[in-house]
């Protein structure tokens, strides 16, 4: 029979180098096992109606989706992560040193497109409001085709280099068996929460300071010109409209994410330690993943083209000859 310390070790058979484990109420315990999992499998699953919908019909390949499918992507695969985040809260690290890296740098890039992503999508409604003529000229599929794989290649390249060490020699920083743990140094630290979160956090709240300003002024002048020329405008008007609802359904997006990530970020740079107990870490972390599960949500709820594509592909007309070609606007 397992004694009382051993029950409280990763690995009960070395005693003198397992890690601990976390030791929480058993209800706690099962919502864990329980929620991420359920967080994790729906993410991936709404993620994946976002892709089938843009990749399959062609009249949603247009340069905003085209970033909405980049996010997708990058939130699909944040899906499966949370499984990986039982473990870390059980502080019990199974896999090896080796896969605890690997998790760590994916888990860092995931993030870091995410956030550029978010930073496009932003300069995308901007042009479109502030620069409507242009807009067309300045925003083609193929420039953002080229901004999005730039986006993933940077985020490699500098997660990769900011985890260089951990990379060499895996497992470095642990001090115990069961333990997941990398270390990245004072300046590369530095380097990564003003290129990762309050640079691009600074430009999107900026860039969408100035489209508020500006869709509101825009809203006051369609008023004007349909009370003055209904008949003549009508056109122009309702293309405004369209461009500035869909700057209204990205807003809320950023929105969200911003709410999300913002409380994590802010346990990184306070100090967990010392401000916060072990529930609220968890708690900011939940709400970080969490985030990759709302923006489909978010869609389903601004986007019409996005329920009749759920439509189409739950009941799998997508299937039949010609269905890429359906109108979906």
């Amino acid at each position: 029979m397992k004694t009382l310390e051993e029950a409280e070790l990763c690995f009960p058979q070395l005693l003198n180098s397992s890690c601990r484990k976390n030791m929480r109420p058993h209800y706690v315990f099962m919502l864990n096992y329980i929620l991420l999992p359920s967080i994790s499998l729906l993410t991936v699953t709404l993620n994946l109606l976002v892709i089938i919908s843009i990749s399959h019909f062609r009249q949603l390949h247009t340069p905003t989706n085209l970033l909405l499918l980049s996010l997708a992507v990058s939130d699909s695969l944040m899906g499966p992560l949370l499984f990986f985040q039982i473990m870390l809260i059980d502080n019990c690290w199974f896999l090896g040193d080796l896969m605890c890296t690997s998790y760590t740098v994916v888990d860092f890039i995931i993030t870091s497109t995410s956030i550029g992503t978010m930073v496009l999508i932003a300069v995308d409604r901007y042009v479109a409001i502030c620069d409507p003529l242009h807009y067309s000229y300045k925003v083609t599929q193929k420039r953002v085709q080229v901004c999005v794989c730039l986006c993933w290649i940077f985020s490699i390249f500098l997660n990769s280099l900011l985890l260089k060490n951990n990379l060499e020699q895996p497992g470095r920083y642990t001090s115990c068996l069961g333990e997941c743990v990398v270390v990245i140094n004072y300046i590369a630290g530095l380097a990564d929460i003003f290129l990762s979160f309050i640079g691009p956090v600074t430009v999107i709240i900026v860039l969408y300071m100035r489209v508020f300003v500006v869709a509101v002024s825009q809203a006051r002048a369609m008023r004007s010109q349909i009370a003055s020329f209904p008949l003549k405008c009508s056109v122009s008007v309702t293309a405004k409209k369209s461009e500035m609802k869909a700057a209204r359904t990205l807003g809320v997006v950023i929105v969200v994410f911003l709410l999300c990530i913002c409380p994590y970020y802010c346990v990184s740079l306070t100090g967990q330690d010392t401000l916060f107990n072990a529930s609220s870490v968890a708690l900011v972390t939940y709400l970080f993943y969490f985030n990759s599960c709302l923006n489909p949500v978010i869609y389903a709820f601004f986007y019409p083209w996005f329920r009749k594509a759920i439509k189409l592909i739950v009941t799998l007309k997508i299937l039949q000859p010609g269905s890429c070609q359906t109108n979906m606007l």
